[in-house]
């Protein structure tokens, strides 16, 4: 017998896992450190008690187990892997493999010492956030204590991020029960009172547990010692004891957490709120674990709908100028000279074929008109007078820029009634 037993110990579970020391024993199970010999990493493999061998039950529990094992969360010890350990044919043992957790649990914290507010509100918001994360998968833990909860260092300096463990009673909301029905499931001294009367239970079991769990953090004594019997018929004849020295705000969070109806319970979703609250208030205090009805705010007045393309530039307008594209152009009117007009008779030349362009006599109709009109003597004679009216002004600019130069400054003969006003103006500008 000896000898089949040590043979059977040496075998390698399902073929894959050396068991070694056994860190952990409870009324279900036992948890070794075992060598993943596939991977060659150390795991923790809880192996539970060999159970029946009712196919039927043993599939249900494979099929539990095995979700369990695709649980993936930070603040949940992860699952590595999960089958039957089948050494012996007539004992069947369902196993679990797990990471190997390098830290203490929170129980041989709590010995040591109740933990200050920061490093509870720490331990109590990542704890809840792994309640949120599997109540919503619809799995209940129904075993949360100290012992299930191990702290983990993660950088030094930080504090220590606390690892929910230990699925092996968990059962899925409304689904079949790993236990045989009817057994009372749970550490005694942190069962919920739904749990003490054997009811249905539901995510706010766990939560009145963590509230025993926390308030023995700041007392550092259990809140309902005793034989199961007692501490179970205790929760329900008194609310758990809060010393006065226990701030408002962490009272007033664990008497909703332990509430004597589930109803009145918060959710693990608001816990964590109130507890990630804590983290960053001065004193380390909870916030509220209620959430604050949503505020529906008034509609903004509706703003007439601009046409396509007015969308970005509309807005970064200073002013509400008009847009240029929309103003009404005016048309660009050309003068229409017909062959019959006298304008006609002086084309506007363009510069690019060198001519020059008589924009000027445009701007006085009357007076081409006149000179297009008038004789060629009459023409001859304009011309001539301009010559010397220019003559004339030329000789009066040098005589008043040279001192040196003469009195009287020759001019060209011209006779007629202009040769007349030529003398004239001569003597006019005599001294």
């Amino acid at each position: 017998m000896d000898s089949s037993a040590n043979s059977v110990a040496a075998e390698p579970l399902g073929g894959r896992y050396q068991l070694g020391d056994v860190i952990g024993r409870g009324g279900m199970a036992s948890v070794y450190t075992a060598k993943d010999l596939n991977l060659g990493r150390d795991v923790a493999l809880k192996l539970f008690a060999p159970q029946s061998a009712d196919p039927d039950e043993l599939r249900r529990q494979e099929a539990e187990i095995e979700l369990l094992a695709t649980l993936n969360h930070p603040s949940l010890v992860t699952l590595f892997d999960a089958g039957t350990d089948t050494r012996i044919p007539d004992e069947p043992r369902p196993f679990l493999t797990m990471e190997l957790v390098d830290g203490q649990d929170l129980r041989t914290r709590i010995r040591h010492s109740p933990l200050p507010l920061d490093e509870l509100a720490v331990v109590g918001a990542g704890i809840a956030d792994a309640l949120a994360y599997i109540h919503t998968l619809g799995i209940v833990h129904r075993d949360i204590k100290p012992a299930n909860i191990l702290l983990v260092p993660v950088r030094p300096g930080e504090p220590l991020r606390p690892k929910l463990t230990d699925f092996g009673i968990a059962r899925l909301i409304d689904g079949t029960r790993l236990t045989a029905t009817g057994t009372m499931v749970g550490t005694a001294a942190y069962l919920s009172p739904e749990q003490a009367r054997g009811a249905d239970l539901g995510p706010a079991s766990d939560i009145y547990s963590l509230g025993l769990v926390l308030l023995e953090c700041l007392k550092g004594d259990v809140e309902y010692p005793g034989s199961a019997v007692e501490s179970a018929v205790a929760r329900l004849h008194r609310a758990p004891a809060i010393p006065d020295a226990v701030p408002a705000e962490w009272a007033r969070l664990i008497r909703a957490m332990t509430a004597l109806d589930p109803l009145d319970r918060p959710s693990a979703g608001e816990l964590e709120a109130a507890l990630r609250f804590a983290l960053v208030s001065p004193g380390s205090l909870p916030g509220p674990v209620k959430e604050a009805p949503t505020r529906v705010l008034p509609t903004p007045p509706s703003r007439p709908r601009r046409p396509p393309g007015h969308g970005l530039a509309a807005e970064t307008r200073p002013l509400n100028l008009p847009d240029p594209q929309a103003l009404p152009r005016r048309p660009r009117r050309r003068p229409s000279v017909s062959p019959s007009s006298p304008s006609s008779r002086f084309p506007r030349f363009s510069r690019s074929s060198g001519l020059l362009r008589f924009s000027r006599f445009s701007r006085f109709p009357s007076a081409a008109a006149w000179f297009a009109r008038a004789r060629l003597r009459t023409r001859l004679a304009v011309a001539l007078a301009a010559v010397a009216v220019l003559a004339v002004g030329a000789a009066v600019g040098l005589t008043l820029s040279t001192p040196d130069a003469p009195d009287v400054v020759p001019y060209p003969a011209v006779t007629g009634p202009l040769g007349d006003h030529l003398k004239d103006l001569q003597k006019s500008v005599e001294p």
